[in-house]
């Protein structure tokens, strides 16, 4: 019994063609993984949080429709400064007008432009610094290290941040994260916010680098998360390019090839979405089948590529596999 409702129907009688049917074949290849018992990887890349992707991925969370996240750590802190911070994000419609003036005022202003949303920086950025330095200093104080997520879990389960919150907090997917306890990964953390605030404190004296763990122990979690899930298979599923899809990606060949684990299941499905252009080099924009010759897809992987903006086409997968 089909019981999918109007937005899922609306997507299969009209997408029929180009990249809209690529976006009805991955959504139903990524439910046919599941319905298989095989785990999915999700990873952010670009601004997708300042999107508000979590109105839609908070709820495939919490609907087990996601096992693992790879994501930047600006997607990994600016879900959570939506929460905090949302009646002070500007948005900028006619961005492409603005000059180089403009730009400044908004500097000025402490408001740092996404495109044609702006993050109020008091608002968001240091409403989180007071709170955050809290729990770094104390893990510090007893000795403990923890990865770059495992301090922004203990931050929103705290309570500490209920006090701001000026979304429903179901429409934040780092909550619902964190509710589930769900592993992230997030390499090049350090190239974040809140990585560059961290490393203000390390300059200044305040902390010590070794409290966060690195992006090295970020791969060694995952090798052996993908190792101890991979029985039924682990889809990949890409939205954007970049380092958050890369890094995740590179964990099959490593355990393969260098820890010659020779046993080690290719990634079972594999879909990106990106409007980057195959270029002279560009791993972002390479089709899936370059993946072959890297040893991280099989010649038999459904492969999917939607050439398209993300920020239209995320939700509408994610509303498929919720049956909206």
């Amino acid at each position: 019994m089909n019981t999918k409702g109007p937005i899922s129907k609306f997507i299969e009688t009209h997408y029929l063609h180009f990249n809209a049917a690529a976006l009805v074949d991955a959504a139903k290849g990524y439910e046919a993984q599941l319905q298989n018992g095989a785990k999915m990887l999700v990873s952010l890349a670009g601004a997708m949080s300042t999107a508000e992707l979590g109105k839609s991925f908070a709820e495939m969370i919490r609907k087990d429709k996601v096992q693992i996240i790879s994501c930047t750590g600006a997607n990994l802190e600016e879900d959570i400064m939506n929460l905090v911070a949302h009646s002070h994000y500007k948005r900028v419609p006619n961005y492409r007008d603005l000059t180089p003036k403009d730009e400044w005022d908004l500097l000025e202003k402490g408001l740092n432009r996404v495109t044609d949303t702006c993050i109020p920086e008091e608002e968001a950025f240091r409403k989180l610094q007071a709170h955050i330095f809290d729990i770094w200093k104390e893990a510090e104080s007893k000795g403990e290290r923890y990865l770059p997520h495992e301090y922004m879990y203990k931050m929103l389960l705290s309570g500490v941040l209920e006090q701001y919150y000026e979304i429903d907090v179901k429409d934040s997917w780092m909550y619902a994260a964190a509710e589930k306890n769900i592993p992230i990964v997030c390499p090049g953390w350090e190239d974040s916010t809140m990585g560059n605030i961290f490393a203000s404190y390390v300059l200044k004296g305040e902390l010590h680098a070794s409290t966060m763990k690195s992006g090295i122990e970020y791969m060694t979690f995952l090798a052996d998360w993908y190792t101890n899930n991979s029985a039924k298979g682990i889809g990949f599923f890409q939205i954007g390019g970049g380092i958050a899809g890369d890094f995740p990606i590179c964990v099959v060949p490593m355990l393969y090839q260098d820890m010659e684990r020779t046993d080690t299941p290719f990634w079972s499905y594999f879909c990106q979405i990106s409007d980057s252009t195959t270029s002279y080099g560009s791993y972002s924009g390479a089709v899936p089948n370059e993946k072959i010759t890297w040893g991280k897809l099989d010649i038999d992987t459904p492969k999917f590529i939607i050439e398209s903006d993300a920020t239209i086409v995320a939700p509408l997968i994610f509303a498929y596999l919720l049956g909206w």
